[in-house]
């Protein structure tokens, strides 16, 4: 295994022009490229028909997504020959990424800051109101806020690391800690159905709401969803996936609050027991999609592998790291937390010496940990491919 360590600057050089030595020699017939292949111009898929709004793909429809895979499956290895031969993988400078980073944190601070006041008008309405869908649809305004400050905690706390305690870093914080909210807050969801039940069951639903209560909570209703509305359009501008995440959860909240005050209404004009019904149907929501959000963390944290496609862009650009690379063994990516942890088996030649051999190992890695999903890389140097796996499980 090969492990990056620290270095003065002249090996730091020297490493630098060991990455394009490669591209300077001249001769570069060993590489796998795709300098023949073209782009196609029409990258869109065809317009929707009626069985593609029905849920069936038709012929034209594979095939439209099989060249669109084909031109993603190109257009990464355009980027893995970026980094084989520059050593970094090409995008903003560095003063863009600044001024996005202030950009999306900023974006985040907005989110955070109209969550709390959003959910302090919400808890208000449900006082005044009394009305169980508005009470469900309060506590998705508190998922929430919660949800933003355990990514806000989690972030600080990967912030300040501690190599002696926490070899690997905190990045696992973030998943583990969202588990443990989501499971509190289906608890809370259940209690919201069992209370809705319980009422529809005994007919204590004599909802009606005054006119002033009323006006109130539509005020506070609407003005919440029109906020979130914005905030949604707002959000989705960016790019980062943390804002991306905050911006799909202001569009649930777009739709949680039409929902609880659709279900207000209706049990103030028409009968009481929309209202608990409403409640239940917010409920059901909110679990399952907290349900789904659990199930992705959990993959997350018990090592999941990365996309076939994903894989074939590290062979790719394991292949086209050095001419004397023999034999790629193993190409391995597997999620630990946010980030994939890399593992890679090289066969060089036998008779090579070992400050050559370390030196291709260890810039290889250090190429892989540039990728940004990738959070740490091994890098495994061998003579031969005919063994057993390395690391095979004692008992299958």
């Amino acid at each position: 295994m090969v492990e990056a360590a620290g270095k003065d600057g002249d090996r730091e050089s020297s490493e630098e022009q060991f990455l394009l030595s490669d591209s300077n020699n001249g001769d570069l017939s060993w590489r796998l490229n795709f300098d023949g292949f073209q782009f196609s111009e029409h990258k869109q898929k065809p317009p929707r028909r009626l069985h593609d709004c029905l849920g069936v793909l038709g012929p034209e429809d594979n095939v439209a997504e099989y060249y669109q895979q084909q031109v993603e499956m190109l257009e990464g290895f355009n980027e893995m020959d970026a980094l084989a031969e520059r050593g970094f993988v090409p995008g903003m400078s560095k003063e863009e990424k600044e001024k996005l980073a202030r950009s999306e944190a900023l974006a985040i601070q907005i989110s955070n800051v109209a969550n709390m006041i959003l959910f302090a008008a919400k808890v208000y309405a449900s006082i005044r109101s009394g009305s169980l869908a508005i009470v469900a649809s309060t506590l998705d305004s508190l998922l929430d806020l919660l949800s933003g400050f355990i990514l806000w905690f989690t972030a600080f706390s990967m912030q300040t690391p501690n190599p002696y305690q926490y070899p690997i870093g905190k990045k696992r914080m973030q998943p583990l800690g969202i588990l443990v909210f989501a499971s509190v807050m289906a608890t809370l969801g259940l209690q919201i159905i069992l209370e809705s039940l319980r009422t529809l069951v005994s007919n204590d639903s004599n909802f009606k709401l005054t006119k002033e209560q009323e006006q109130w909570v539509v005020g506070i209703m609407l003005s919440v969803t029109l906020v979130k509305l914005v905030l949604v359009i707002y959000c989705r501008s960016f790019k980062d996936e943390i804002v991306k995440a905050y911006a799909q959860d202001h569009f649930f909240d777009v739709i949680t609050n039409t929902i609880g005050l659709v279900a207000v209404l209706l049990a103030n004009y028409i009968s009481g027991w929309m209202d608990p019904v409403g409640a239940i149907i917010l409920a059901l929501y909110t679990i399952r999609t907290w349900s789904l959000t659990v199930l992705e963390n959990v993959n997350s944290l018990v090592g999941k592998s990365a996309a076939p496609e994903f894989l074939q862009k590290l062979t790719y650009l394991c292949w086209n790291h050095h001419k004397a690379i023999r034999h790629i063994d193993t190409v391995r990516a597997y999620t630990f937390g946010s980030h994939y942890f890399v593992e890679v088996d090289i066969v060089l030649p036998g008779d090579m010496p070992l400050q050559e051999a370390h030196d291709i190992g260890e810039t290889l890695q250090e190429k892989l940990e540039h990728l940004p999903e990738i959070e740490r890389a091994f890098v495994h140097l061998d003579y031969e491919y005919s063994h057993k796996p390395e690391h095979a499980q004692a008992h299958l």
